[in-house]
């Protein structure tokens, strides 16, 4: 069996549309691959409540104009759009993802990951829901089939902070500094929202070439989000 562990972010446009490229080169691919969701924070410092959309933090961080904020958003629109993804970043709001990443760990222990993962994008990317709050992340849980009341009560004493912890102080033993970052059975990393062709020869190539210190992590390429920029 491949493993293919992932690290992104809830709030990453790219590692959404990275997400489904992977999911269409499994879609084909003939042998058993299984896929753990690793944490990574893209602001840690993000303050919880923060009213503001998505588009205004980001101008107000960047310096961007609105005319350049609405120009970027309508570009990875466009691209999620090819992907099957209907983004609404004017419904879109920041968020400090700790809580959310800690949830998925509640996820993975109940075996509802996965499901959680797409449920929590879906959430933020199309329908404006708040990440951060916990009354909302323990719906959605809810929505995937995991016990609502034992989520909220895992958001309330802080469980799984030790699990986030240890999936970033591991991505930083990668070199890894902006996501989507897909590693294949520790053995090939791939960085970006790639082509789909480059997860089908991840795929097939697995077992053939040992992992190195992943290159070119250090700024936002193509499809990458990184803790100051997207690549939009």
């Amino acid at each position: 069996m491949i493993q293919v562990e992932v690290w992104s972010d809830v709030v990453c446009p790219w590692c959404y549309i990275g997400k489904r490229r992977l999911e269409g080169a499994l879609a084909t691919f003939p042998g058993e691959v299984s896929v753990e969701w690793r944490s990574f924070q893209l602001d840690p410092s993000t303050p919880t409540g923060d009213p503001r959309t998505v588009g205004e933090s980001l101008a107000a961080r960047r310096g961007f104009t609105a005319a350049q904020v609405k120009g970027m958003f309508a570009n990875v629109t466009a691209i999620a759009a090819q992907e099957g993804l209907d983004f609404d970043f004017d419904r879109a709001r920041t968020a400090n993802t700790l809580d959310a990443h800690r949830l998925l760990h509640f996820a993975k222990a109940h075996g509802r990951q996965g499901e959680l993962k797409e449920r929590l994008m879906r959430g933020y990317f199309t329908e404006g829901a708040d990440v951060a709050d916990h009354t909302v992340l323990a719906g959605l849980a809810a929505e995937v089939g995991l016990d609502e009341v034992a989520a909220k009560q895992a958001l309330t004493d802080g469980s799984y902070a030790e699990d986030v912890d240890a999936d970033i102080a591991q991505a930083r033993a990668y070199g890894i500094s902006g996501v989507p970052f897909f590693v294949f059975n520790q053995r090939i990393g791939v960085s970006g929202a790639q082509p789909l062709e480059v997860f089908e020869q991840a795929l097939a190539q697995s077992s053939l070439t040992v992992l190195r210190a992943p290159e070119g992590t250090a700024s936002a390429a193509a499809g990458e989000c990184t803790d100051d920029s997207c690549a939009i």
